[in-house]
């Protein structure tokens, strides 16, 4: 039975979850009315698969014993100067995503909540690739400027297709 602390600590992960894949849906419409589809299509993406962190963590709270209560979830920002300066802000995000994380472990770890910090693990790991992605296309970004290469980089995000794992085994 997970403890009112740590369902308390995870309903407001929750919001942030939920709040990332807003942001993301942001920056999608943002690149849709710039005319990258293929950028719009990456964040679509990317705002699913936060929409599945928030999910999976609904999920745990509710098969831990907790309650889950919903929050209030800010607009975004909604403009941005540049590509280069959505990515850069993702990337910072995800920063900040991974500090609440490791927080959440921490208390884990002080309540001596073995099956929660055991859940936070698949997290962590997802942090990482989180921020290596993100700072991946920063890197790109940087490199092919505004010319041509925003064309390629274009068409290389709008590649990507995200699909919803399989629920796991009871």
């Amino acid at each position: 039975m997970i403890s009112e602390k740590m369902a308390e600590a995870l309903n407001e992960q929750l919001k942030w979850e939920f709040w990332s894949g807003y942001l993301y849906l942001s920056m999608s419409a943002y690149f849709e009315d710039k005319g990258l589809t293929g950028f719009a299509q990456w964040m679509k993406n990317q705002a699913g698969e936060e929409l599945f962190h928030a999910t999976k963590m609904y999920d745990y709270i509710n098969s831990a014993g907790g309650r889950v209560i919903l929050q209030t979830v800010e607009a975004p920002q909604s403009d941005w100067e540049s590509p280069l300066a959505v990515f850069e802000d993702g990337l910072r995000h995800e920063g900040e995503v991974t500090a609440k994380i490791n927080n959440l472990m921490n208390l884990a770890h002080e309540l001596k909540d073995h099956a929660t910090a055991n859940f936070l693990q698949w997290y962590i790991a997802e942090q990482v690739e989180e921020e290596g992605s993100f700072g991946e296309i920063v890197s790109k970004l940087k490199m092919v400027g505004d010319g041509g290469g925003m064309y390629m980089m274009d068409k290389e995000l709008g590649a990507r297709v995200f699909t919803w794992p399989a629920p796991a085994a009871q």
